[in-house]
């Protein structure tokens, strides 16, 4: 075993363009073996003329953005790396393969960039997958990196961004220079659970968001509804606008509850039947389905009638499988079909549940 002494790039005059960028394009195993450097210096962006250091595709057809400092990181690093995925976010596979032959005509080689890209991928069915949605990759390189820079990055990777971050120690043996690459961020053990623990993270804050935003579309249905069914009656006067699916009338008789329903794609009013016990539940509903053909012929439409006998509860739907609250140019229509609907059921049906004895 010989001791080697770590030095630095000044000492050696290296520059950051002329060697360290090479090196790394030279053999971009350095930081992953499964990279294609395939531009650099690449400043293919409209209405700008900054320039990003690297750029690669690795096996899965993501743009990998390799920015490199060579002594100090800086502070805007991970701002800069950004602009330059959100730049690169849009290039399609005819734009890439163009960009790589543009690349290995500046490098003189024999080959062109679709012979090179069959070869890589071992295919020549890989146009489907380069750079789809937002799989973008971004690497980081220099010898020190600052606090603010890691603290951003381990941010952006717990937000689902897939970033890395390489610090490289140059060393001295003999008259050679010698390059050690060591991934600090993620942690190389950590990294695959580092990533599925963010891409949960950022599903779970996906999910939340849909049902805030479901929330806030009912509460605006709701308002609507109130507004318009005043006209029409003043059975929902006491009610106010929520963010819940239901707003719900009591009946009369204890165990019988009326509700409106709104959800995406469906709208309902329905007739709830919770009494004491599930054999005073099933009776109830056996005594209502027995005059089925009545109350329905005094509702005017067919309903569903659903005993769920094992449930605490049974119910008895008008049901539009049609129109919900996604449908916002049919709310009137919906106002209509649930308030109205609402109205009606509480008429017809109350005569019959008072006569099933359960009259508070």
């Amino acid at each position: 075993m010989i001791k080697i002494e770590e030095t630095n790039f000044k000492d050696h005059n290296i520059k950051e363009r002329n060697h360290l960028q090479e090196w790394i394009a030279n053999e971009p195993g350095c930081l992953d073996k499964d990279l294609l450097i395939i531009q650099k210096e690449f400043a293919g962006f409209d209405e700008t003329y900054e320039r990003l250091d690297l750029l690669a595709l690795d096996k899965q057809g993501n743009l990998v953005i390799i920015e490199n400092k060579l002594d100090d990181s800086g502070r805007d690093v991970t701002w800069q790396a950004l602009k330059y995925v959100s730049y690169c976010s849009s290039l399609n596979s005819e734009q890439i393969i163009e960009i790589y032959d543009q690349y290995l005509l500046q490098s003189e080689s024999e080959k062109d960039a679709k012979t090179m890209l069959d070869e890589f991928y071992e295919t020549e069915d890989y146009q489907g997958i380069l750079n789809q949605g937002n799989s973008q990759r971004i690497i980081l390189v220099a010898h020190e990196f600052r606090k603010e820079v890691t603290s951003t990055v381990i941010w952006l990777i717990g937000n689902g961004l897939r970033i890395q971050c390489f610090k490289v120690t140059p060393y001295q043996l003999d008259e050679k220079l010698l390059l050690n690459f060591e991934q600090i961020l993620p942690v190389s053990e950590l990294a695959e659970y580092t990533i599925s623990m963010a891409t949960k993270s950022k599903d779970t804050f996906f999910q939340q968001e849909q049902i805030n935003e479901r929330k806030k579309i009912r509460r605006a249905f709701w308002v609507s509804f109130l507004e318009a069914i005043k006209n029409k009656t003043n059975l929902f006067d006491d009610k106010v606008p929520k963010d819940y699916e239901t707003i719900t009338i009591n009946s009369k008789v204890i165990g019988i509850k009326y509700h409106c329903i709104i959800r995406k794609y469906e709208c309902y009013s329905y007739v709830e039947i919770k009494l004491g016990s599930l054999d005073e539940k099933n009776n109830a509903f056996d005594n209502l389905l027995r005059k089925k053909d009545e109350i329905e012929n005094r509702f005017g439409h067919h309903l569903e009638w659903e005993k769920l006998d094992e449930a605490p509860m049974s119910k008895i739907k008008y049901i539009n499988k049609n129109f919900g609250y996604t449908h916002e140019d049919k709310w009137p229509d919906i106002i209509d079909f649930l308030g109205l609907g609402m109205v009606n059921m509480i008429k017809v049906f109350e005569p019959f549940v008072e006569e099933l004895n359960f009259t508070n």
